[in-house]
C-alpha cells in the first residue's frame, strides 16, 4: 500500500496471530510491523581499519546472525540511529544482523574489496529485515564483498535463509528460568532439521539474550557449530527481555 501526500510511506506489515495472542506456536517473523519511509537514510561508507583489517581467506563455512530487538532497544532506543528500529511505530522481534563468511580456521575473510554506497532500492528491500541502513552498508562491506559481486544477490541470499526460520513463543520463554541450551533447544524444536548444537546463543554482560548465531556449511545448509564459534555454554542461565510494549 502506498499513501499519497505529505505522509507518503510504503508499508510492510506482518502479523503472526499465534504470537500476538501469546500462544506457544512456532511463528515466522516473530510478529512485527514495519513502515519504510519514503526518504531513506543514506549510509556512510564502511571499510577496513587498523583494528578491522582486510583479510582475504578461503571460506570454510557461514554464520547467520539474528538479533533480539527488545534487548537492543532497551540499550539503544535513545540513539538517533536506532529510531527506525525502536520507534516510529515499528515493532520487531528477531531481526537479521547478517550472513557472515567464516574461514577454515578461527579467522574469517572480511572487507575483501572496496564497497560502494548501497543503492536506495537495496536498502528499501532489506530495511524491514535489517532495520538500519548503516548496518546494511556495514554487512555488505565487511561480509558481502567476500561472498558476492552484487549487494542485491548477497542480501537476497541472507534474507532467504532468515525467512525460513521459525521461532518459539518468546513471551512464554521469557517468564521462566532458562539456560542457553534450553533456549537453543526451543528454537530447534520450531525448526525441523536444525538441532541445538547448530547454533550459539550470545548475551549481554548482565545475561540478557542478545543474538542467536546459526552455523551453516559451505552449501549454506545448517550444520554443527565449530568448537571455536563462541557463545554461551549450554548450562549458562539466560534471560529474555520482553520490552515495554
Amino acid at each position: 500500500m502506498v499513501l499519497q501526500g505529505d505522509s507518503v510511506m510504503r508499508h510492510f506489515t506482518i502479523i503472526v496471530a499465534a504470537v500476538m495472542a501469546g500462544l506457544p506456536a512456532a511463528a515466522s517473523a516473530q510478529a512485527y510491523s514495519c513502515a519504510v519511509p519514503a526518504d531513506l537514510p543514506v549510509p556512510r561508507a564502511d571499510g577496513p581499519s587498523a583494528s578491522q583489517p582486510q583479510r582475504l581467506l578461503p571460506i570454510g563455512s557461514y554464520t547467520l546472525a539474528i538479533s533480539w530487538t527488545p534487548q537492543y532497544c532497551r540499550s539503544n532506543a535513545r540513539d538517533a540511529s536506532a529510531q527506525f528500529q525502536c520507534g516510529s511505530g515499528n515493532r520487531f522481534g528477531f531481526t537479521l544482523h547478517g550472513l557472515w563468511p567464516d574461514g577454515e580456521g578461527e579467522k574469517w575473510p572480511q572487507y575483501c574489496r572496496a564497497a560502494d554506497i548501497l543503492p536506495p532500492a537495496v536498502i528499501r528491500e532489506n530495511l524491514c529485515a535489517t532495520p538500519s541502513a548503516q548496518l546494511l552498508q556495514h554487512e555488505w562491506a565487511k561480509h558481502g564483498t567476500c561472498m558476492s559481486d552484487s549487494p542485491k544477490a548477497y542480501f537476497d541470499r541472507a534474507t532467504r535463509l532468515f525467512a525460513r526460520l521459525r521461532y518459539p513463543d518468546m513471551n512464554a520463554l521469557s517468564r521462566r528460568r532458562l539456560t542457553a541450551g534450553q533456549l537453543a533447544s526451543a528454537i530447534a524444536r520450531a525448526n525441523p532439521g536444525i538441532s541445538a548444537d547448530m547454533m550459539r546463543i550470545t548475551a549481554s554482560r548482565q545475561g540478557w539474550l542478545d543474538e542467536v548465531w546459526l552455523c551453516l556449511d559451505t552449501q549454506t545448509r545448517f550444520a554443527r557449530c565449530p568448537a571455536h564459534q563462541g557463545g554461551l555454554a549450554p548450562t549458562k542461565p539466560i534471560k529474555i527481555w520482553r520490552g515495554v510494549r
